[in-house]
């Protein structure tokens, strides 16, 4: 029963990739272009940027919260803003 099924499924995904039509251009199933280097090059600046920044900002920006929040409840703490 579970051979009879695998070879059920091995036939349906052989038959499925050889009438797609999504094979054998690389980059075909991309969801943007790849004409263009210098677009590709800014889009993957602004992704790595984004990934990688965004974490920083938000720690930045939660401390900054924390610490207004800190001087307006008249406690003795210095606050140090950028």
């Amino acid at each position: 029963m579970l051979g009879r099924s695998s070879v059920i499924a091995r036939n349906f995904s052989q038959s499925m990739v050889r009438f797609s039509g999504h094979g054998g251009v690389p980059g075909e199933n991309l969801p943007f272009g790849l004409t263009n280097k210098y677009r590709i090059t800014a889009l993957f600046t602004i992704g790595c940027v984004l990934g990688f920044g965004s974490p920083f900002l938000i720690v930045r920006h939660q401390l900054l919260k924390k610490c207004k929040m800190l001087c307006r409840s008249s406690q003795a703490v210095q606050c140090v803003t950028a």
